[in-house]
């Protein structure tokens, strides 16, 4: 039986992708897309392809009227937690792309989704790539005691840092403990300066035109650095196979599952 998707900012850069990719696909079948300014659009002919006779809804619960198994939201920091919580409520699994959550909303998410007993995947970035960048960062902060992350993005991104930073500095905490020379409440002039306290580790961002979204992890020991960083193209497609596998995954946990990697190599602890 083909899983029935439900994408939320369906017309947006990776949800209009995702959207093309499932109505192509025998695995899944299109049931819904929302996007507040295309309400009432076939789907299809909104993301430039032939219509598809599935109908554009303004909201995520008009949307889910239709027998959805999995929601899939790419939309905004400010509406994705409540659009999970309405899917859940309504049995409907979740794969979170949008990035902006904080760890008290994966926390409650998590709680949420094992007491409905269905699950949630959320990944700050759903690329091969960067989800191998994040897996071999965690092998070096096992080795390498001193980090520290600068997180790149396009002039306009609201969010600092990006979802695919928060979720990488939050898990080499969990893999180990940075080591500082100098504490950084000891910085002399502007402490602000030495960027956000993130999972034990400063975090750096930057904001300008000409990123799309890339994040480095540096690594340093005496005399020697180590930097490990991914960058994104400004096309969709390398989010879609990881958005679907955790489509196709989420159907069988409970609970909340954090990030590409931990699918493809499970967890760290």
């Amino acid at each position: 039986m083909s899983v029935n998707i439900c994408v939320a900012g369906v017309t947006g850069w990776t949800g209009s992708a995702i959207a093309g990719s499932v109505l192509d696909s025998s695995e899944f079948r299109l049931v819904g897309g929302v996007a507040r300014r295309a309400e009432g659009q076939d789907v299809g002919e909104a993301i430039g392809r032939d219509a598809c006779g599935v109908r554009i809804s303004g909201t995520v619960e008009d949307a889910l009227k239709a027998h959805t198994d999995v929601l899939i939201d790419y939309t905004h920091p400010s509406v994705v937690r409540d659009h999970v919580e309405l899917a859940l409520n309504r049995k409907v699994r979740a794969v979170i792309g949008t990035s902006g959550l904080t760890g008290e909303d994966y926390r409650e998410l998590d709680r949420l989704a094992l007491e409905c007993g269905i699950g949630v995947i959320a990944a700050g970035n759903f690329s091969l790539t960067a989800a191998l960048g994040k897996h071999f960062a965690g092998i070096a902060a096992r080795h390498i005691p001193h980090w520290e992350i600068i997180d790149y993005a396009p002039g306009d991104k609201p969010d600092s840092p990006a979802g695919t930073t928060q979720e990488l500095a939050e898990y080499l905490g969990t893999v180990s403990t940075n080591v500082f020379e100098r504490p950084v409440s000891e910085t002399h002039g502007e402490r602000d300066a030495r960027g956000a306290t993130v999972g034990g580790a400063q975090v750096h961002s930057v904001r300008l035109p000409g990123y799309v979204l890339s994040f480095e992890a540096i690594f340093g020991l005496p005399n020697e650095r180590l930097s490990i960083r991914h960058d994104a193209g400004s096309g969709a497609e390398p989010y879609v196979g990881g958005t679907l596998l955790a489509a196709r995954r989420v159907m069988g946990i409970q609970g909340l599952t954090r990030g590409l990697d931990t699918l493809l190599f499970g967890s760290s602890k």
